[in-house]
């Protein structure tokens, strides 16, 4: 008989065996970009999500600082409880993240909507706006997508019909992510 351990390890496995290499590829591309040319990174999203976007925020703003590199300029949208409380109460929580980004975004940013599902409206909307206003659009989410994976330029999938393992997968990236840009350039590469 299986341990739930080993079958939980072994779903793991198989999903990352299927990793979107060019995708992360794409990714990290757009984030020095945006850092060298003095970009914003916005991220969000909602409960586990929400948490995997502030866990990045902190990652990429104090673990990628090296004395004579550029400092990546990330914020995260779900970390301001009382602006999101104000949003949804006086709006509509579907707008917490969009008006934000009305107040701060500028044609270049990056905007990162992290879904487990794909279809959390209020992520939606933000990368509508970022796509709209010209700036680049990411989305981290699972299952068969949603409607986040077609709507982004840079999807990354974790194709799996299971939260956890989904969220798994996207503090992977979040991590991977983090060390790939914490890498010392070697002669004119990242």
């Amino acid at each position: 008989m299986t341990r739930f351990s080993e079958e939980y390890l072994a779903d793991l496995t198989t999903l990352l065996q299927a990793f979107p290499h060019e995708q992360f590829e794409r990714l990290i591309a757009v984030l020095l970009e945006a850092r060298d040319h003095g970009r914003r990174i916005f991220a969000m999203g909602n409960g586990g999500s929400g948490a995997t976007a502030s866990h990045w925020a902190c990652d990429l703003n104090k673990g990628c600082c090296r004395e004579g590199v550029k400092r990546m300029r990330m914020i995260c949208l779900n970390d301001n409880i009382p602006t999101l409380l104000a949003y949804a109460n006086d709006l509509s929580y579907d707008d917490i993240f969009v008006e934000q980004l009305r107040n701060f975004f500028e044609p270049g940013d990056v905007v990162i909507g992290i879904s487990g599902s794909g279809n959390s409206t209020n992520v939606l909307r933000a990368v509508e706006y970022a796509r709209t206003h010209r700036g680049t659009t990411v989305g981290l989410c699972g299952y068969a997508g949603g409607r986040l994976v077609d709507l982004v330029d840079i999807p990354i999938l974790a194709r799996i019909d299971d939260m956890q393992k989904v969220e798994d997968v996207h503090m992977i990236v979040v991590h991977m992510v983090m060390q790939r840009l914490e890498r010392k350039p070697s002669r004119g590469q990242y």
